[in-house]
């Protein structure tokens, strides 16, 4: 059991940058694909980014493209997202997410979910 615990949200203004990060209990956090989903109400959580288990491979949805980071410390088990340039439309709840198959976009194949922080862009 893995457990996957948020942090780094806040109120930012257009243009600003925050750091996300996320936590994760037990051993294996190093076996598993890491990724970051965001949800905003009434719409379906969206993809976007992962990491792979040794950081050697990334992926970003196009609306993040050059402006977020995803990186991974298998020591600290941490998992980090530094947005940058963030505009209005990055308003949402940021989820962490992992498992041993999860790769890209596909939730489906991510076993673990945090409780997700709270990220608002101001305009």
């Amino acid at each position: 059991q893995v457990q996957l615990v948020e942090s780094g949200g806040g109120l930012v203004q257009t243009g600003g940058s925050l750091r996300l990060s996320c936590a994760a209990s037990g051993r294996t956090f190093s076996r598993y694909g890491m990724g970051w989903f965001r949800q905003t109400p009434g719409k379906e959580r969206e993809f976007v980014a992962a990491i792979s288990w040794s950081g050697g491979s990334t992926d970003y949805a196009d609306s993040v493209k050059g402006r977020f980071a995803i990186s991974r410390d298998n020591v600290k088990n941490t998992v980090y997202l530094q947005m940058n340039s963030l505009k209005p439309e990055d308003t949402a709840v940021y989820y962490c997410a992992g498992g041993v198959w999860a790769a890209g976009s596909r939730s489906d194949k991510y076993d673990y979910w945090g409780q997700g922080t709270q990220v608002t862009v101001s305009s």
